[in-house]
């Protein structure tokens, strides 16, 4: 899931900033996704790394990096070893969602199998490890392999508390904060370690990371229900999918008795027939849910700019202040 490509593009402004790094980013990608004894592994790769993303989250590494005043060489090295990490956690999340498209293209799992997707995603994390260990920082290696373990936490809390109408906005955050935003924080916080920043600054770099996030994912969670084109998603994907994200959560919570038995029959039973997304819809208008989840989301992108205001005064800062806002602008 992306950015979209409507109007002002704040994270074209960065990499645009970050061109030289990139490219050196761009090459480390291809040089290590590269392999001997193996040729299905790059073509796997390619496929996703390829596809067109944004590369938001190896930006926001070389981005903390050059705001805390770091000249190189290994915010290259942590930036795709975050981007690696982040396409390994894609190719296992499409095996897991059954998914046939990303990015509005067909997915590996659909084009090889899900073996090939299981395997080359556990390749990239390898990978992944054997960069980050090559600055030598055992600060980096612990940050980043402690999201590694967090996001797969993240991962499996969603899967055991999918279709639970039980569910809270505090558990829903919990899943947030593991699957989406702990490698946003930690692809900040890794910039200004590696820059051997203040202690405050590296605080406000994981901060800003997991406020974007956060803020992030409930966006793509709203997109679905009213915008999925925006996120080459069909809008109902994840109501299809019986996935409980927060619009869903805030709809059932003030759900009568009749309501109620909608949603135990189509979410957690799954059986669901025509006309029923268009009564999802209705529900959570007739709620508040979406303009509910939509306010929740624009207070976590004030909290990501707000945790950057004791960085130093700089056009990168100020790039990284657009991106929140622009996050959330994609929904108004």
């Amino acid at each position: 899931m992306g950015l979209d490509n409507s109007a002002v593009k704040p994270h074209d402004r960065l990499s645009a900033h970050l061109a030289d790094d990139m490219a050196q980013v761009n090459a480390l990608i291809r040089e290590r996704m590269a392999s001997k004894h193996a040729p299905r592994i790059p073509e796997v790769t390619a496929h996703l790394v390829e596809a067109g993303g944004k590369r938001l989250r190896p930006m926001l590494t070389l981005a903390a990096a050059r705001l805390c005043g770091y000249s190189g060489p290994y915010h290259i090295h942590l930036a795709a070893t975050v981007e690696f990490i982040h396409t390994a956690t894609l190719l296992h999340d499409d095996v897991v969602d059954e998914s046939g498209q990303r990015r509005g293209r067909p997915t590996a799992n659909l084009l090889w199998d899900n073996k090939s997707s299981v395997l080359v995603g556990d390749y990239l994390f390898a990978r992944s490890f054997q960069l980050m260990t090559e600055t030598g920082s055992l600060t980096v290696l612990g940050i980043l392999s402690d999201a590694s373990a967090t996001m797969a936490e993240g991962e499996v809390l969603q899967l055991t508390v999918a279709q639970d109408l039980a569910t809270t906005e505090d558990i829903y955050l919990q899943v947030v904060r593991g699957k989406t935003a702990t490698l946003f924080s930690a692809a900040c916080e890794v910039g200004g370690v590696i820059a051997d920043a203040p202690s405050e600054q590296i605080k406000a770099l994981h901060s800003y990371g997991d406020a974007l996030g956060v803020s992030f994912q409930i966006v793509d969670d709203l997109l679905d229900y009213s915008g999925g084109a925006a996120i080459g998603k069909n809008i109902g994907d994840d109501f299809r999918e019986r996935k409980l994200t927060l619009p869903l959560i805030k709809a059932i919570a003030k759900a009568d008795d009749e309501e109620r038995a909608f949603w135990v029959r189509t979410i957690q039973k799954g059986k669901q027939i025509d006309g029923d997304l268009e009564q999802a819809l209705a529900l959570l208008q007739k709620h508040g849910a979406l303009e509910d989840t939509r306010d929740i989301a624009l207070d976590w992108a004030e909290k990501a700019k707000a945790a950057l205001a004791i960085l130093p005064d700089d056009p990168v800062r100020d790039m990284l202040c657009d991106i929140a806002d622009y996050v959330v602008a994609r929904i108004n």
